[in-house]
């Protein structure tokens, strides 16, 4: 009987999960025809992701949920306001550091450098842990805010009206520093990130709790926290940016920030001169590790230690295997220095352990899922009530904390590196540019092998012969890739561009098209928003069909993802795209009725789950990563900001459909 309802847990979050991964694999496969990589460390990944959702959320429903039910409807039968307020702070701290997706927001800093979005490479690699303090607190504030709106029973909009132009104000003064601006795409996503699986249900428990108890329910519903809670993190995020700025220095080209003569300057942006030196290695190019050194000596010397050493290969690459950095981050010159090192010697290396990594992350979940327990356990003692099944209330606590942990491993081996996997290839849908994926060196090469062909043209090529597996195949023959003094020539293999050498209609076409589908089909299978759905039905009697808001808020998702995916292509700042929509959300907030202003503003908080975030965001830091651009972040926002207008256009849609439904019966009487 345990077997089969396990199982049927993790059917549920297979079902969940599948399409996503799957759409992800067959474009990687059959569309960009790329590899998939460590197919092995991705499917044990994802194993591990389908793991610890069912355990994770099982977890909710068993522990949490049930804590914060009683919390919300008993709290506000024993205290008064202020404490509601209070209380209503620290959940909504607490839960916010229990969201599973902070995963994906602690391997967001690998790809941004130092040199060129220094602030930003501060806040997540030194200060990640404010960042996720700073999130919080918004969040607490947006629960205490909604609490205050329940009881008082005011309308969501005035707070819509004064929040929405105060962000943009804020993003718009932040794009006017060049420190600051590099930080915007994070604060915006920020708010997607904080409306999970954790932080959702426990305010909707805590806030209808208050809101039956104070009898202001209202036409919202109950709707409206989620949209609080997305929407002061990004206030309280930028605010921290601003802060820092000035101990921070400006953005520099790579050579320079790795020179001894700004050494200095450097050093207050990473923590030591090792940091430093590992951001060479493992981000930065040839150029940025000669301006490390202080001569030419000491930066070959180091390179020689880097392939026989294999304590320094750990320390320099970041989990970046040496056959990878070889492959795609070292220069020619570099290659050929370490040719004395065949790669083979190397495969393994860089990966990481997994039990090291569950290790972290449990120790990691316990620092999430124990305070916000504790706090609601040590509340129901204060009030003297005491859950029904304090067994079953324990067991769930534990569930969610095995869940956290696997389902956080998974993120960091299997939808974290499939998302930026798949970003770092799309460019090869359109680009001119060729990008390696292997080499080959060939000792004793004799140049009497090398042949010529002609094209119709009369264009002249050089190639020869090469055996590899059971056909020789011809390889196109590049002079300054041969060595004459050692005789040795290195082919490095290429991906070439999908549709042909130059940049293509087609192949933009097909990268949207690809977004879109991301977007639309991840949020399909989102468990929350049909949830939501069925909510919305029932408060409207079966006006509004679920099915119809889960559509929307799908098509939605979809366009918002094509936006953030055009943004980061043709590199524009996300305000352009960001105050437009949002200029339009109040419009249509404006002529919306109250309760499907609430919806709709929620619904933009459920679209981003466990699942969706870290595949996303990785999937927009690798194109960024790919196409050098300062930052991938903002795609998730613009994920949450366009299902509000889908949804409110719906909205509209049904308010006009249901008025000429009514017009003809009131004719008739």
């Amino acid at each position: 009987m345990i077997g089969g309802y396990a199982r049927l847990r993790v059917q549920e979050q297979v079902r969940a999960v599948a399409f996503i991964i799957a759409y992800l694999i067959i474009f990687q496969l059959l569309i960009l025809r790329a590899p998939l990589g460590d197919a092995l460390a991705l499917t044990l990944g994802v194993s591990a992701v389908v793991i610890g959702l069912a355990l994770f959320l099982e977890g909710l429903v068993l522990g949490l949920m049930p804590l914060g039910e009683l919390a919300g409807v008993k709290l506000p039968q024993r205290v008064g306001l202020a404490v509601i307020l209070l209380f209503g702070l620290f959940v909504g701290l607490g839960s916010t550091l229990a969201e599973p997706a902070f995963a994906a927001l602690r391997l967001a800093g690998r790809d941004v450098t130092p040199w060129g979005s220094p602030l930003l490479y501060v806040l997540l690699e030194q200060h990640s842990y404010t960042v996720i303090l700073s999130i919080a607190g918004g969040v607490g504030v947006a629960v205490a805010l909604g609490m205050l709106r329940f009881s008082l029973g005011f309308s969501l909009k005035p707070l819509v009206f004064s929040l929405i132009p105060l962000l943009l104000i804020l993003s718009l003064i932040a794009s006017r520093d060049p420190k600051v601006r590099s930080v915007i795409g994070l604060a915006w996503d920020s708010g997607a990130v904080t409306t999970g699986p954790v932080t959702v249900p426990l305010v909707l428990a805590l806030g209808i709790g208050v809101s039956r108890s104070s009898g202001n329910r209202g036409e919202g519903g109950g709707f409206g926290v989620i949209m609080l809670a997305s929407a002061l993190p990004v206030a309280s995020v930028l605010l921290l940016a601003m802060a820092l700025a000035p101990s921070v220095p400006d953005p520099v080209e790579e050579e320079h920030f790795f020179s001894p003569a700004y050494r200095e300057r450097a050093l207050g942006v990473v923590i030591d001169e090792g940091t430093l030196l590992r951001s060479a290695f493992s981000q930065g190019s040839e150029a940025g590790r000669r301006a490390f050194f202080s001569d030419g000596r000491s930066y070959e010397e180091t390179l020689h230690e880097l392939g026989s050493d294999f304590a320094l290969r750990e320390s320099l690459l970041e989990g970046i295997s040496f056959r990878d950095w070889v492959n795609h981050r070292a220069s020619d010159f570099e290659r050929r220095l370490l040719d004395e090192y065949p790669l083979e010697n190397f495969s393994g290396e860089g990966e990481r352990s997994g039990r090291g990594v569950f290790s972290r992350e449990l120790q990691g979940a316990l620092r999430a899922v124990v305070p916000i327990s504790a706090l609601l356990i040590a509340l129901l003692f204060l009030l003297r009530e005491r859950p029904r099944y304090i067994d079953e209330v324990l067991l769930g606590i534990v569930f969610a904390l095995l869940g956290m942990a696997f389902l956080t491993s998974g993120i960091h081996f299997g939808l974290g590196p499939l998302g930026d996997m798949v970003g770092r290839e799309i460019p090869r849908a359109y680009r001119s540019s060729e990008r390696g994926s292997d080499r080959i060196v060939i000792d004793r090469f004799d140049p009497e092998l090398v042949f010529e062909s002609i094209s119709a043209d009369g264009e002249r090529e050089q190639f020869f012969f090469y055996h590899r597996g059971d056909q020789p195949q011809a390889i196109p023959f590049r002079p300054e890739q041969f060595d004459p003094h050692r005789q040795r020539y290195e082919h490095r293999l290429q991906l070439p561009p999908l549709f042909g050498p130059n940049l293509t209609a087609l192949g933009i076409a097909l990268v949207l098209l690809f977004a879109f589908g991301l977007g639309f089909g991840s949020t399909l299978a989102e468990p929350a928003l049909r949830a939501l759905g069925r909510t919305v039905e029932e408060l409207t009697v079966g006006t509004i069909r679920g099915q119809e808001v889960v559509l929307a808020v799908s098509i939605g998702v979809g366009v918002g993802i094509v936006a953030g995916v055009c943004r980061i292509l043709f590199d524009f700042p996300l305000l352009w795209i960001l105050g437009p929509a949002y200029l339009v959300l109040l419009l249509l907030t404006a002529v919306s009725s109250e309760l499907m202003t609430s919806i709709s503003w929620d619904c933009g908080g459920v679209t981003t789950g466990p699942v969706t975030v870290p595949l996303v965001l990785a999937l927009g830091l690798g194109l960024g990563g790919e196409l050098a651009t300062l930052e991938g972040f903002g795609v998730l926002a613009l994920a949450s900001a366009f299902p509000i207008i889908s949804v409110q256009l719906f909205g509209l849609i049904a308010q006009f459909r249901q008025g000429q439904a009514i017009a003809p019966d009131q004719e008739a009487q």
